[in-house]
């Protein structure tokens, strides 16, 4: 009895890390059964472009089966503009992997609409907060890590809800972040973890927003569908891969 529960509890602890072990970029036969599509590749950018823009900017490129955002002091912000989805997406389940240099920075955003007065992803569209977990400062030392801030920490949903724990790796290892975004209910997983649950829309959501910079931007938090986003506009360099997406329409399979 004893090695059969010893054998249960590594099976749950290191099940976040059986996924990397599947070829990159690829489903499974299970998985399309299920109904995941890719949102990449591993060889193009194709399905997405920087915001604003018809095109991906030139910092983000696509290197030995992974998006790699190469950016660095010559570049010039239109280079590394946010990358984002030339699709929308509503009720869905999204799963990515990412990696980065030491103290490195950036996010995943979703519902990000891009109606021309808008000029940032941020106007509209709420975080999934990446930095990393064992820096103090940023990469250039200029200002103190979002990691040392509660609300910006490695799984946040960015300054409105905070990851009740950290499971990221520190860089440069990978990381697997998931999203599902159902009605308004709202949860972040961080390598298999659930870290974030919470609710959009309601009376209180707005109050949340009201207490925070977002409060600037009317539109922000409140659309429904949209586009999902990877910064590139903060600091640092980044790898992604193995971007999948379910949609559903009424809600996930229990």
């Amino acid at each position: 009895m004893t090695s059969k529960i010893s054998i249960s509890v590594l099976l749950l602890y290191f099940a976040p890390l059986f996924s990397f072990c599947q070829t990159a970029n690829t489903l499974s036969a299970k998985e399309k059964s299920e109904g995941w599509q890719l949102l990449f590749n591993g060889n193009d950018l194709k399905g997405w472009h920087s915001f604003q823009e018809n095109e991906p900017g030139k910092a983000w490129q696509v290197q030995n089966g992974m998006i790699f955002l190469n950016k660095h002091a010559k570049s010039i912000e239109k280079d590394f503009a946010d990358l984002v989805t030339d699709l929308e997406y509503e009720n869905f389940d999204l799963k990515l992997e990412w990696k980065m240099e030491p103290c490195a920075n950036s996010g995943v955003m979703f519902y990000v609409d891009e109606s021309p007065q808008y000029k940032t992803t941020y106007e509209t569209g709420p975080e999934m907060q990446i930095t990393d977990l064992s820096c103090l400062y940023t990469s250039n030392h200029s200002e103190i890590s979002d990691s040392r801030i509660n609300m910006h920490r490695a799984g946040a949903l960015y300054d409105l809800a905070p990851a009740d724990t950290e499971w990221v790796n520190p860089a440069p290892q990978w990381n697997q972040y998931e999203i599902i975004a159902n009605n308004g209910h709202v949860q972040f997983f961080q390598n298999g973890h659930k870290v974030v649950d919470t609710q959009f829309w309601d009376n209180n959501w707005r109050k949340i927003i009201s207490r925070t910079k977002f409060h600037q931007w009317p539109d922000f938090g409140t659309f429904r569908k949209g586009h999902i986003s990877l910064q590139g506009t903060e600091d640092g360099k980044l790898w992604f891969r193995n971007i999948k997406i379910k949609t559903f329409r009424f809600g996930p399979p229990s």
